[in-house]
């Protein structure tokens, strides 16, 4: 019997409405996957079992295997609060825990897309040129956004552009009409890349709108990240897609083999059109984002339009992830600039890659945080910090910055939360002023600093964002909507609560034992 399409006025759906849950995920593909994962570790378990009991010297190899282990973690460079982690779960499952870390530094069935990615970056480099008269600018020097395209640019290709027109949008309901707007008037091509799709009135908006422009002869691609076949996708669902004219793509779907590639998952969100529009920000595609239905409270979220040459950047990011997934697909017909008057201060998108060892979401937060003047204004959903990022926060308080944080006040996950409270005490003594969205959750990922620079993008203060994900984000330097960032901020601030040394006291006992518990494997989460 064929699968019928569902379809609502106005929106499209590719799956029958159904309810979530155990037995769906344990009647899938992905169960199927998951239960394959188990009878493997199983194996490997009674393997091991079996050398120890028939060989005598392998007890002894063991324990040689993990002191030299030891020894390559503290000669690794790998964040100190990680080693420290790692070190512990040595000292309680020394074996074990010694055998996870070569495995996982080893990236075991992985090493093939690090090679391959590092090949594109490579290959790209020369794809997109910084104009040299845009960085010798006295008000780029003075600002030190020179120093950071030179970084930028060594670890992969992000210019600094002018001519480029920037929309805030402060929440995700405010971004989704002009989102639809914006691909209806498509005409060459639609890429689309992000983190979460669920159906809904949301994507089925969007996803109604790439039909019909992909039966017009408009080229239309979509990538979503596989784990969404573990909670909102069916297995099948680029072939689904494939049906309607639109190319489709999960990264890294759920395999039945054991591999560290599980660990890197696509968190980006991108959505570019023609090459001559781009959006960025904090928003998947599902009814939560634009609080159609809502899930602890109100959701807040923030996005970024751009119209102009720096549009560029995201379409290659596209194009870098696509070609890592189905290789030889051209570069030069996206990326032909398309002119754009407008100049609407400098924008410099950028993404942070999880296999090069750059960490480069992360630094552009400290070099925000160390070069700040008076001060710095956040927005995330997590705060699972490691010693840099929490010195740089402290450090910029302590010199005087006002430095000020906004997190959830209705959290998604309740060990997240914990974490998060677990550094409250020490930033708190340090000066920075942190504050809990009374209404629901953060979701936006921002910072804002002295009315001249800002990003908004996709990644948290959490090691998942700034280690282990695929991410990006947009670099915004005196451009007109940077004082609508900071409004939005003040605006939010008036909706919550301040964390004090009293409230800290006073917090419940769980958090503090789970945000103890959980600490000691921060890194790991």
């Amino acid at each position: 019997m064929k699968k019928k399409l569902i379809q609502d006025e106005g929106t499209l759906r590719l799956i029958p409405a159904q309810k979530k849950g155990l037995l769906r995920l344990v009647f899938s593909r992905v169960g199927i996957a998951a239960v394959l994962l188990v009878l493997e570790i199983y194996l490997l378990l009674m393997a091991y079992h079996w050398f120890i009991q028939y060989f005598a010297w392998f007890a002894g190899a063991q324990w040689v295997f993990t002191i030299l282990m030891i020894f390559y973690l503290f000669r690794s460079d790998m964040d100190a609060t990680a080693k420290l982690t790692w070190l512990i779960l040595m000292m309680m499952f020394p074996v074990p825990a010694s055998i996870l870390l070569w495995f996982t530094e080893k990236d075991i069935g992985h090493r093939a897309v690090k090679a391959r990615m590092s090949e594109l970056v490579e290959d790209t480099k020369g794809k997109l040129l910084q104009n040299p008269e845009t960085i010798r600018k006295q008000e780029i020097a003075d600002s030190g956004t020179d120093d950071l395209c030179y970084y930028l640019n060594r670890t992969g290709s992000f210019p600094l552009f002018e001519h480029t027109e920037t929309t805030y949008f402060p929440m995700g309901e405010n971004m989704f009409p002009v989102m639809l707007e914006e691909l209806r008037a498509a005409e060459k091509f639609i890429f689309m890349e992000y983190f979460i799709i669920e159906e809904g009135l949301m994507w089925g908006s969007i996803l109604k709108i790439l039909a019909e422009k992909a039966g017009q002869g408009v080229e239309v691609r979509v990538m979503y990240d596989g784990m969404c076949e573990m909670s909102t996708l069916t297995s099948d669902y680029p072939e689904r897609l494939k049906k309607l004219g639109i190319q489709c793509k999960p990264f890294s779907p759920i395999a039945p083999f054991l591999s560290t590639h599980y660990n890197y998952r696509d968190h980006r969100k991108i959505l570019v059109i023609d090459g001559k529009t781009a959006f960025n920000g904090g928003v998947n595609l599902a009814d939560e984002y634009i609080n159609h239905v809502e899930r602890f409270g109100r959701w807040k979220d923030t996005a970024v339009m751009l119209k102009g040459e720096a549009v560029r950047s995201f379409t290659l990011m596209f194009l870098q992830m696509w070609n890592l997934l189905e290789p030889n697909v051209q570069w030069d017909a996206y990326l032909s600039y398309v002119p754009h008057e407008a100049t609407d201060g400098y924008v410099m998108p950028y993404c942070d890659c999880p296999l090069d060892g750059h960490h480069v979401g992360e630094n552009v937060y400290i070099d925000i945080l160390s070069r700040a003047k008076n001060y710095v204004h956040i927005m995330t959903p997590y705060l699972i910090l490691d010693n840099e990022l929490e010195s740089a926060l402290k450090f910029a308080a302590q010199r005087g910055i006002d430095v000020r944080l906004i997190l959830p006040g209705i959290p998604d996950k309740k060990a997240a939360y914990a974490l998060a409270k677990s550094h409250y005490d020490a930033l708190v003594r340090a000066g920075v002023r942190i504050y809990e969205y009374m209404p629901g959750f953060v979701h936006a990922k921002v910072f804002v600093s002295d009315d001249q620079k800002a990003v908004v993008g996709t990644i948290n203060l959490d090691y998942r964002s700034l280690y282990h994900h695929f991410e990006c984000a947009t670099y915004l330097y005196k451009t007109s909507c940077i004082f609508q960032i900071e409004e939005d901020f003040q605006k939010t601030l008036r909706q919550c609560r301040e964390v004090s040394p009293e409230s800290i006291r006073h917090e419940k006992i769980f958090y503090k034992i789970l945000g103890s518990i959980m600490k000691l494997v921060a890194p790991l989460m």
